[in-house]
């Protein structure tokens, strides 16, 4: 540790685990070019973005997107006429044709299936539709219904075989396929001649395979029809998210209480249904039942549901990614074809793409958690002043003591991550745990203690309201209360999302503190919105403004956002004009005032610029005046650091997080100040054995109790001089006092 020290410019014989502001500071050196220079780049360029793009799942979409533009723009420069309405309506109507058979794999894909046997599928179902109209003479709609029958039969088969007796869908779909081709080609061998003479005299038929609605083939009408109603499907639906659960674990999926076996089989008879439609404005378009129908269709469209972005592996995929996937195929096959390039080679180049695919599909699948990680985390220049000097020099209002030495202590190993105290009007105390619960000690003693509530997530700030409602702030679940009943209830998880956020902000992440307004509006902070409960140390190391201010107005039950851009914003608490609220921006160590009412409404003023740590929870005291926590002490390694962003990116990708430069956590302190920002007194300890990490403090009755989200009790502090009768549950609305 020594030459660390000496590094950060400290006194020979200094240690790092000391309070940083207790030591004597150089003066502040001004930033070098290099310095300016980084300061200008992580302000004006928004690196952390790419995490964010990388992590978004519609980032798979946009590659197959952009891919497709890419090859539209090829085939106009390329192909003669491609612009042309005819060209266009012709490779409409070839997409739709292929689409339905690229829908039903999709969906036999995503469930962690594989079809093969649709090619074979297309054939035949191409054949009885055929059948119905050429020979049979029956309507367009009896044979439409009579074909799609078929289709799911044939799907019935390998849903059968896959999803009730478990056989290997690779293995079953491709002996299915040899034997739906052997059939079609004895069926076809018998009745090509009826077929090839005897047209059906039909408007309707013609209409299916050559008529357009409003400029546009019918085929194309139909299908994004289908597509619509898949779409809804797969996001809105319970059966759609059953297939992506069982696509994802199907062990997982069935231990839920899901139907496995059931929706495996449905998904191969709607790919056989989809099959079977596709087959029918392909019959009624081209009237033919030639050996070679079908034939190599099954890896056209392998490889477009492979390159619009549908998992090989199951559980990742959608409509919109296999339309993409298509029509990219459709293009370069017909572009190949006005080209004079033999069948071999758009095969073979269909095979080289399908391959290359294959392989990004499983190396992202494989990689993508680990390269979002080293892209996501994405550190900012900060730079603070030099701390306050801390000395035990009377002169300092942040002068050192050992006040905290003799504090009593509640629940000593009985109750874990106190992170916020709380008492009620019969001074009863309340404290979250890290199990999910709220513990009640009883008064006087506070040795009797029970579970208030279980709430499930990390219960983190409280505060009550005029009908002894609890409220709390829960870590990765949001804003709950607990009625004087014992009842749970959820009272805001979401708020409105911020228009130039990549990253959905409407979710709550951390919520952290709050306090209630006069006439019941809770506001509440929330550290991050990027990351959850349990990945806060990312958030500091980032130093960047993750944070924001909530207010949720229960009188018309709306939840909203009304102060962004904060550095792990804090604690919480309503100044004593009703109009504002003070609140601690942790990473930033300064304490700032916003207002939400009255003429100055919207603005924000700091209070305390430069705190020797970094606060947490605010509560009244009863003079008037405010109580903060500092939750840790800086230390000039760690101010060095935060005007070294590249160093703290390499430390997050390579480093263990437990072994991270951080903030020294083991000195607690206490420290009271008034309104305009003048710090009144200060409890240290030292020593970090009875409250290190003190993350909360509540003045009751003349003494203090502290809370600590890295400690297993509860301190108890008497304070000399303070009103014994103040009771904070309720200040502001007359049972309590100032």
């Amino acid at each position: 540790m020594a030459h660390l020290a000496a590094d950060a410019g400290l006194p020979a014989g200094a240690s790092l685990s000391a309070p940083a502001a207790a030591r004597p500071r150089p003066a502040a050196a001004p930033p070098d070019w290099r310095e300016r220079l980084a300061r200008l780049r992580y302000r004006w360029w928004p690196d952390h973005w790419i995490g964010e793009i990388l992590s978004k799942r519609w980032t798979e979409t946009a590659v197959p997107v952009l891919l497709l533009v890419l090859v539209v723009l090829a085939s106009g420069a390329l192909v003669p006429n491609f612009y042309s309405a005819t060209m266009m309506a012709d490779s409409l109507r070839q997409a739709g044709e292929v689409g339905f058979v690229v829908l039903g794999l999709a969906l036999v894909m995503i469930v962690g299936g594989i079809d093969l046997s649709v090619g074979s599928m297309f054939a035949l179902a191409n054949f009885c539709a055929l059948l119905c109209m050429h020979v049979l003479k029956w309507p367009v709609g009896v044979s439409v219904l009579v074909t799609l029958v078929a289709g799911a039969a044939m799907g019935a088969v390998n849903g059968l075989l896959i999803g009730y007796l478990r056989l290997r869908a690779f293995l079953t779909t491709l002996i299915t396929l040899i034997i739906f081709r052997s059939l079609y080609e004895i069926l076809s061998l018998e009745y090509s001649t009826a077929i090839a003479g005897g047209l059906p005299d039909s408007a309707v038929w013609d209409f299916l395979g050559s008529g357009t609605f409003l400029g546009l083939p019918t085929v194309a009408w139909f299908y994004a029809v289908v597509a619509l109603g898949g779409h809804i499907l797969l996001t809105r639906l319970r059966a759609g998210w059953h297939i992506l659960a069982i696509g994802g674990s199907r062990r997982s999926a069935y231990n839920s209480g899901i139907p496995v076996r059931r929706t495996v089989a449905l998904c191969y008879v709607a790919s056989g249904v989809l099959t079977a439609a596709g087959s029918c404005f392909f019959a009624s378009r081209l009237a033919t039942a030639g050996a070679d129908i079908g034939v190599g269709l099954e890896v056209l469209v392998l490889t477009a549901a492979v390159l619009g972005g549908i998992s090989l592996g199951g559980g990742r995929g959608s409509v919109t990614k296999a339309l993409v996937g298509t029509l990219i195929v459709l293009l370069v096959t017909n572009g190949l074809t006005s080209m004079s390039a033999p069948g071999g080679v758009i095969r073979m180049v269909l095979a080289a793409v399908l391959v290359t695919a294959a392989v990004v599909d499983v190396r992202w699948l494989k990689n993508r958690q680990r390269i979002v990680s080293k892209v996501y985390v994405s550190p900012t220049y900060l730079s603070l002043p030099p701390a306050p000097d801390c000395g035990t020099d009377a002169r300092s209002p942040y002068a050192l003591n050992n006040k905290l030495r003799d504090v009593t202590l509640i629940g000593t190993g009985r109750i874990e991550a106190p992170e916020d105290v709380i008492l009620d009007r019969d001074d009863n105390l309340y404290a979250g745990s890290r199990h999910g619960d709220v513990i009640r000690f009883f008064a006087p003693d506070y040795q009797r203690m029970e579970v208030y509530a279980h709430i499930g997530g990390q219960p983190l700030g409280m505060a009550f309201d005029r009908e002894d409602n609890l409220h709390v702030c829960v870590g990765g679940m949001g804003l709950y209360r607990i009625t004087p009943q014992r009842e749970v209830q959820r009272v805001s998880d979401e708020t409105n999302r911020s228009w130039s956020s990549i990253n959905d902000d409407s979710r709550l992440r951390l919520a952290d503190d709050l306090d209630i307004a006069d006439d019941g509006r809770i506001f509440f902070s929330e550290a991050t919105v990027r990351y959850e409960m349990h990945e806060w140390p990312v958030d500091g190391l980032e130093a960047r403004g993750n944070g924001r201010i909530i207010c949720h107005d229960p009188r018309d039950g709306t939840t909203r956002t009304v102060l962004r851009g904060l550095r792990f914003p804090n604690g919480i608490a309503i100044a004593s004009d009703g109009q504002s609220i003070l609140f601690a921006e942790t990473w930033g160590c300064c304490v700032q005032r916003y207002w939400f009412d009255g003429p100055r409404k919207g603005q924000v003023q700091m209070v305390i610029d430069n705190l020797p740590g970094y606060p947490d929870n605010i509560n009244l005291a009863s003079d008037g005046h405010y109580w903060l926590a500092l939750v840790g002490m800086r230390s000039p390694a760690y101010d060095l650091a935060l005007r070294m962003p590249g160093f703290r990116r390499r430390m997050a990708t390579r480093v263990p997080v437990d072994e991270w430069l951080f903030p020294n956590i083991n000195t607690g302190c206490v420290l009271k100040f008034s309104e305009s920002g003048e710090i009144l007194e200060t409890l240290w300890d030292l020593g970090g054995v009875n409250h290190p990490m003190i993350t909360s403090m509540r003045e009751h009755r003349g003494h203090l109790y502290l809370g600590g989200i890295s400690n297993n009790r509860i301190g108890r502090y008497r304070l000399e001089g303070a009103d014994p009768d103040f009771v904070q549950y309720d200040r502001r609305w007359g049972r309590g006092s100032r």
